[in-house]
C-alpha cells in the first residue's frame, strides 16, 4: 500500500510538472533567420539582424514577436498564476542624421500582434494619440527623444509603458558600474547596447538593466518597478517581440540577438563578440579580412575617379532636381482648386527657409519638422511640413486647412497660405517669436525671477486664447471645435500676447448641428471625461481643455504631476478640487508668483477654471461667460450658479464667481 501511494505521488509530481512547462518557452538567437519571427509592416531581417522600420523619407511602423505566444495567467486552483519570464537582447539605435534624435524601440507584450489604433513617430507604433488603448499591452521603451507633453524625463531615457504612451516610470539611460557610479548611454549613438528584462509574476515587478555589450550585466538594475495594477494589462496568453516606428527623416532601429525564458531563472547568455557595430556614417566594423584590406587598397587607387563621377552626379541629379520642383510647382490638380487658394510655391519656401536647413528648424514630432522662413527679407514666417502616405491623406487633411485658413482673429495663429509636393503638405503660418506658452511656464527656471512668466502676463494670455475661443464657437460662419488645447499650442507673439494655434484636429459643424461621433483625439490629461464614453466633441470639450490650462497657468503645474516626492502622480484637477473643499485653494498657486497677484483675483481665476473642468459638460460654462469673467465684465446670472461637484472627491458651491 505504501508502494501505490509512492507511486501515485510520483505520478501526480510528474503530472502537474508537465502541464506547469508543456507550454514553456526557452530559445535563443545570437542571429535570425527570416522564418524565426512574426515580422509585421516594415521589419525585415537582414544579413542574419532584425530591422524594425525602413529607410525611406515616410513614415515607418515594424514589429518583429516571437511567433509562439507567451501563456502569461494560468488557473490551475481557482487562483490566478502569473507567469515569470527572464529576457535579454542587444539592440542598436542609429538615426541618419544625428541631430534628429527620433524615437527610439520598445520591448512589447501584446495580446495582439496589431494593435487597434497605432500611429508612427512617438508612439512606437504601439499607441495612438488619443485615449489610453484597451488592449492588454505593456512595454519597455528605450525612447531617444523627449516629449514634454508626455512627461519624458529627457531625450535619453527608458521607460514603463502601461496601455499608454505615458510611461508610469522612466529614468535617464545608463547603468551603474562596479565601483557605484552612473554612466550615462547615449541610446542613439548606434553602440550596442545590452538589455535585460525580468519580470516576477509573483512580485508583480518589473527590472530592468542595460549596459554595452561585452559588458558582464550590472549588479544594480537601472528600473526596479513593482506594481500590483500591473496584473490589468496583462491576458492569458501574449504575444513577446519589438515595435519600432519613425517618421520623415530615417532612424535604423536593429536587434543583433536575443534569447528569453519563463522556466525560471535568467535567459541563455548571448554570444556578442562577433556582433557589427554600427556607427555613424560608417559600414559594420568587425575584424579586417584579407579581402576588406585587399578591397581597400584597390579603392585607394579608384578613389578619385570616384571623386570625379560622384561630383558630377551631385550637379547632374540637382540640375534635375530643380527642374522635377519647378514642374510639380506649376502642376496644380484639378481638386485643389476646391480650396483656399493661397499656394506658396516650393521654391519660395525653399527659399525662405534656407532649403529647409537644420539651423532654421523650430522643433519637430508626431505629424512633421516645423521652420522659421523670412519671405522678402521682411516678413518671419513658421513652415510646418506634414507627411501624409498617400494623396488622398492630403485632400482629406486640405478638405479641413481650407477652411481653417480663412480664419482671422487676433488671438489666433493666423495661416498665411499653404504648398504641397507630392504628399508632402506645408503650411505657412506667422512666425511667433516667443515660442509657446509650454515653455514659459513648465521650463523656465526658478531664477533669475526675470525670466519668470508674471501673473500679469500670464491672466493676459489667458484671456487672449479665451477671446480666440470665443470667436471659433460663435464668432465665425461654422462654429469650430479646436480638440487640442493645451500650453503647447499656444504661442506668443512679440508683444506677448497669447494666440491658439495648430488646427490639425479642428473640426467644423453648422451653428445648431449636433456634432457626430468620431475617433478620440487629443492630448491625455486635456480631454473631457465624457469623450471615453460617447467620442463626439463638443464646445464643452474645448470648455473643459481650458480649464484644464486655466489651473496649470495658475498652478504652475502640468496636468498629471505628482505634488510631493513621495507622492504618485495626480491629475491637477483632482488636487485643486480637494483644496477648494477644504478652503485652501490659494495653496495651489504657483509658489513662484504669489506675491504678485490679489488674492480675489487667483481665487476667481482657480475657481473659474475648475468650473470649466468639471466633469458633467452641462454645469461647464460657455466661453462667453469664460471671457466675461476673465476680462472683469459683469458675470452673466448663470455663472453665479454653477456648482463645482467634481464627483471624485465631493462638493462645494461657488458663491462669488467674481
Amino acid at each position: 500500500m505504501l508502494r501505490i501511494t509512492a507511486y501515485s505521488a510520483l505520478f501526480f509530481l510528474l503530472f502537474h510538472l508537465f502541464n506547469t512547462h508543456s507550454s514553456a518557452i526557452n530559445f535563443l538567437y545570437n542571429s535570425f533567420n527570416p522564418t524565426d519571427l512574426i515580422l509585421i509592416s516594415d521589419a525585415r531581417v537582414d544579413s542574419s539582424i532584425v530591422r524594425l522600420t525602413n529607410d525611406s523619407d515616410q513614415s515607418s511602423i515594424g514589429r518583429a514577436f516571437y511567433p509562439t505566444p507567451l501563456k502569461m495567467i494560468t488557473t490551475p486552483t481557482n487562483t490566478n498564476t502569473i507567469t515569470s519570464f527572464s529576457t535579454s537582447f542587444v539592440f542598436s539605435i542609429l538615426p541618419q542624421d544625428p541631430t534628429n534624435p527620433g524615437f527610439g524601440l520598445a520591448f512589447v507584450l501584446s495580446n495582439t500582434t496589431s494593435p487597434s489604433g497605432a500611429i508612427s513617430g512617438q508612439y512606437f507604433g504601439l499607441f495612438s494619440n488619443a485615449l489610453p488603448i484597451h488592449t492588454p499591452l505593456l512595454a519597455v521603451e528605450f525612447d531617444t527623444g523627449q516629449n514634454q507633453e508626455f512627461n519624458d524625463s529627457d531625450g535619453n531615457h527608458v521607460g514603463i509603458d502601461l496601455n499608454s504612451i505615458q510611461s508610469s516610470f522612466n529614468q535617464t539611460a545608463g547603468y551603474w558600474d562596479s565601483t557605484g557610479e552612473f554612466r550615462t548611454i547615449h541610446m542613439n549613438s548606434g553602440q550596442n547596447i545590452r538589455a535585460w528584462i525580468e519580470f516576477s509574476g509573483t512580485d508583480l515587478q518589473i527590472n530592468v538593466t542595460i549596459s554595452p555589450a561585452g559588458i558582464s550585466k550590472p549588479s544594480r538594475p537601472l528600473i526596479s518597478y513593482q506594481n500590483p495594477e500591473i496584473v490589468n494589462y496583462l491576458s492569458d496568453q501574449m504575444y513577446v517581440g519589438f515595435s519600432a516606428s519613425k517618421v520623415t527623416w530615417v532612424e535604423r532601429q536593429r536587434i543583433l540577438g536575443w534569447s528569453l525564458s519563463d522556466m525560471g531563472g535568467a535567459a541563455r547568455e548571448l554570444n556578442t563578440s562577433n556582433l557589427p557595430v554600427f556607427l555613424p556614417d560608417s559600414p559594420p566594423r568587425g575584424s579586417p579580412s584579407a579581402g576588406l584590406i585587399s578591397g581597400t587598397t584597390i579603392g585607394s587607387v579608384v578613389v578619385m575617379a570616384v571623386c570625379l563621377w560622384g561630383l558630377y552626379w551631385f550637379w547632374y541629379r540637382k540640375q534635375r532636381n530643380k527642374e522635377e520642383l519647378e514642374a510639380d510647382d506649376d502642376k496644380i490638380e484639378e481638386w485643389e482648386l476646391e480650396y483656399w487658394p493661397h499656394r506658396f510655391s516650393y521654391e519660395e519656401l525653399w527659399k525662405a527657409t534656407k532649403g529647409f536647413s537644420k539651423e532654421e528648424m523650430l522643433g519637430f514630432g508626431g505629424f512633421g519638422r516645423v521652420y522659421k522662413g523670412v519671405l522678402s527679407s521682411t516678413t518671419e514666417i513658421a513652415v510646418k511640413c506634414i507627411s501624409h502616405d498617400s494623396k488622398q491623406g492630403v485632400r482629406e487633411f486640405m478638405a479641413e486647412i481650407s477652411s481653417m485658413g480663412r480664419l482671422q482673429h487676433k488671438n489666433l495663429v493666423n495661416m498665411k497660405g499653404w504648398c504641397r509636393k507630392g504628399n508632402e503638405l506645408m503650411l505657412v503660418y506667422d512666425y511667433m517669436p516667443n515660442g509657446s506658452l509650454n515653455n514659459w511656464i513648465f521650463d523656465k527656471p526658478n531664477t533669475p525671477e526675470d525670466q519668470i512668466l508674471g501673473w500679469d502676463v500670464r491672466r493676459r494670455v489667458l484671456g487672449d486664447v479665451a477671446e480666440g475661443l470665443l470667436y471659433l464657437h460663435h464668432g465665425w460662419d461654422q462654429m469650430v471645435l479646436h480638440r487640442d488645447i493645451k500650453p503647447g499650442n499656444i504661442l506668443l507673439d512679440g508683444e506677448m500676447r497669447g494666440r491658439l494655434g495648430d488646427f490639425g484636429l479642428a473640426k467644423l459643424y453648422q451653428h445648431g448641428e449636433a456634432p457626430g461621433k468620431t475617433r478620440v483625439v487629443g492630448t491625455l490629461g486635456y480631454l473631457a471625461p465624457e469623450l471615453a464614453h460617447v467620442p463626439a466633441p463638443t464646445a464643452a470639450s474645448d470648455v473643459y481643455s481650458f480649464g484644464v490650462v486655466m489651473l496649470e497657468v495658475a498652478c504652475g503645474r502640468r496636468q498629471i504631476e505628482g505634488w510631493l516626492e513621495e507622492e504618485d502622480e495626480v491629475l491637477l484637477v483632482d488636487r485643486v478640487s480637494e483644496l477648494y473643499v477644504e478652503g485652501r485653494v490659494l495653496e495651489a498657486v504657483d509658489e513662484r508668483i504669489r506675491g504678485e497677484c490679489k488674492v480675489e483675483e487667483m481665487e476667481k481665476v482657480l475657481k473659474l477654471g475648475l468650473a470649466c473642468s468639471h466633469p458633467d459638460p452641462n454645469h461647464r460654462p460657455t466661453m462667453k461667460e469664460v471671457v466675461a469673467v476673465l476680462l472683469g465684465e459683469e458675470a452673466v446670472a448663470r455663472l453665479g450658479s454653477l456648482v463645482v461637484d467634481l464627483g471624485r472627491i465631493g462638493s462645494g458651491a461657488f458663491d462669488d464667481p467674481t
